[in-house]
């Protein structure tokens, strides 16, 4: 629409076509419904197609002047930038065309950063952890590990626990009005800036929208404030607001990190295709697997993930919670873990040569069994006294009817592959006891044992200015994709906007306007049914209200009490964040809530709704 209004404004309506792609069809029809809203269906031909499947003579009469397009992801390649431009350049573009944006370049720097290092480096973790418990063997350092790849990241949110170790630097330029190459690598020597341990390598990336050189947009963190003296690139860091959309990317270092002295210089080869960038620095981490092929017995978490199983508190928590429960249980105690938690897994093969372990493995299978096999020895067991079912529930209650009765019943919970999910999506365990009901002793122990929703009332200005309905956007009505796109905030009178994951502490500018409260139990001793809380309650904290951030605390031991949580303080959950229509001004004299939830078991979904007063 803004090429088109273009042409419109330099009287050439007659002269040029406006052609746009847009192979995704929900997406495309959404995209006539705000041509027809804004009168330019005529002047905009859209193709329900890729456009590596247009073709000049049946879709295009001729080839394009101009090209412009936005397929860039936070590490920039991610959603075929490179592809996409070769194939436009070889069929669809005239000879030196018109391009926007016209050049890409990418910047990185070394960082010091112990928040970063535990989300990756789960062997020297481990190392300060006294329960005995190896998830990942001298020999085998890596066999929980993380995707090497860069990782989108709001790292303004951890500046305060960065120690910078270079000064920004270049590492590709992207002439995007020539045809990009699908491969490239470069090598570089940084200089230090100071004494430290590099971590991670953070990286961002600097468009020139213009051939001239006057229009920049930046990703660039907020701790970067100075010119690119290498390419005169007026700012690395533009001032932009808070966005979810594109984020700096981190790239763990492997291993404890490589120290360095301030003034010397570390060698970086970078290397990208058409999809990633990636990075090799001199490795000081063992690549030892014990002679197993690594795709053999290699678990890949993502990096919270990894960070939860090298927390003390959590391992503290589960082991002492588990043992008190195994130790409930008869002489030769039938333990069965619910989820995918290789945690609790060895943690229970590992408590007794008697007992009896089953794992249900839904998301991991037959990769979690093969972990297990490779790390049996180092823990001490045997693999006898383990079954992984590798299926759901249902599976394990037909094939253990006539058998034993469970004594023990546990998990995180933890489903693999729903780590980005809300909160409550891992109630799955009160599905999955409910369907072994038949199979459990009279006695059996539950762990957790209940579940309690918890909830804090927050000024999140930038997560809600992020998600409010879109109106007019460069002079063009997009009133009409507000639902269909999941909007929070302006919503119309009596529509509700729907719940989203997020990492409470990276979604900008935010306060806590309450103190923390429950809505409402679970009680896993009982089989799943519908629940409901409603809770009245005093603001803290004088500001600007935009929601509720919501999340699940686990009882994991009732009688101690042992209870861990998911909530805003640890920075390895996902909350549930509740948005208001519209923001609500409280103060702590004279403001209140009032908070309701309902819980659907068929469904699994929690519902809210809150109104003040």
């Amino acid at each position: 629409m803004m090429a088109a209004r273009a042409m419109m404004g330099h009287g050439r309506e007659n002269e040029g076509k406006v052609s746009a792609c847009e192979s995704y069809l929900p997406m495309g029809k959404l995209t006539r419904r705000v041509l027809r809203a804004n009168g330019m269906e005529r002047m905009v031909k859209l193709f329900h197609k890729r456009s590596d499947e247009l073709h000049v003579g049946k879709d295009l009469d001729s080839r394009a002047d101009v090209l412009v397009s936005e397929i860039l992801d936070s590490e920039l390649l991610g959603e075929g930038l490179i592809p996409t431009l070769q194939q436009a350049h070889d069929m669809l573009l005239v000879e030196n065309p018109k391009m926007v944006p016209y050049r890409a370049i990418t910047y990185g720097q070394f960082v010091e950063s112990t928040f970063l290092w535990k989300l990756h480096d789960l062997f020297n973790q481990e190392a300060d952890i006294p329960d005995g418990i190896h998830l990942v063997p001298a020999g085998l350092e890596r066999i929980i590990d993380v995707k090497p790849r860069q990782y989108a990241m709001h790292c303004d949110a951890i500046s305060q626990e960065i120690k910078l170790l270079s000064e920004p630097f270049k590492i590709f330029d992207f002439d995007l009005w020539k045809r990009p190459d699908s491969y490239r690598e470069v090598e570089m020597l940084i200089k230090t800036t100071g004494d430290g341990r590099i971590h991670a390598l953070i990286s961002w990336w600097v468009l020139q929208l213009d051939c001239e050189g006057s229009v920049f947009y930046s990703t660039a963190p907020r701790w970067i404030n100075s010119c690119d003296v290498q390419s005169g690139a007026p700012h690395l860091y533009c001032g932009r607001e808070w966005c979810d959309h594109w984020k700096e990317c981190v790239w763990f270092i492997p291993g404890p990190g490589i120290p360095v002295y301030k003034d010397k210089y570390v060698p970086v080869k970078a290397f990208h295709d058409d999809i990633s960038i990636s990075y090799s620095l001199p490795d000081n981490s063992s690549t030892d697997t014990g002679g197993l092929k690594p795709e053999d017995c290699h678990l890949i978490l993502t990096p919270e993930k990894v960070a939860v199983y090298g927390d003390k508190a959590f391992r503290s928590a589960m082991s002492k919670s588990a043992e008190t429960a195994l130790q409930r249980a008869r002489s030769c105690p039938f333990c069965v873990v619910a989820d995918d938690s290789v945690f609790l897994t060895v943690l229970a093969a590992s408590f007794s040569k008697d007992c009896t372990v089953i794992s249900i493995f839904p998301g991991l299978q037959e990769q979690g069994t093969k972990y297990l096999q490779a790390v049996a020895n180092a823990n001490g067991f045997s693999m006898d006294c383990i079954e992984v079912v590798g299926k759901r529930a249902p599976c394990l209650l037909k094939q253990h009817s006539n058998k034993r009765k469970v004594d023990v019943l546990m998990g995180e919970p933890f489903y693999y592959g729903n780590e980005g999910m809300l909160p409550w999506q891992n109630l799955r365990f009160w599905q999955v006891r409910t369907m072994l009901d038949p199979i459990l002793s009279e006695d059996a122990v539950m762990m957790p044992c209940k579940g309690i929703l918890k909830a804090c009332a927050m000024s999140l200005p930038d997560l809600w200015k992020s998600r409010c309905c879109l109106k007019k956007i460069e002079g063009f009505d997009h009133s009409v994709v507000s639902e269909i796109l999941g909007a929070c905030g302006e919503l119309p009178p009596l529509q509700e906007g729907p719940c989203l994951p997020y990492f409470i502490w990276q979604c900008g500018e935010i306060k806590e306007l309450s103190e923390v409260f429950s809505i409402m139990d679970f009680n896993f001793s009982e089989m799943i049914h519908a629940c409901y809380g409603k809770k009245k309650i005093n603001f803290s904290n004088h500001g600007v209200c935009h929601g509720f951030a919501l999340w699940i605390d686990w009882v994991l031991d009732e009688r101690e009490p042992i209870i861990l949580s998911t909530g805003p303080v640890s920075r390895y959950w996902k909350q549930g964040v509740k948005l208001l229509r519209k923001p609500v001004e409280v103060n702590s004299c004279e403001s209140s809530a009032d908070i309701e939830a309902s819980f659907n078991p068929t469904t699994g979904e929690i519902t809210i709704k809150s109104s003040f007063s």
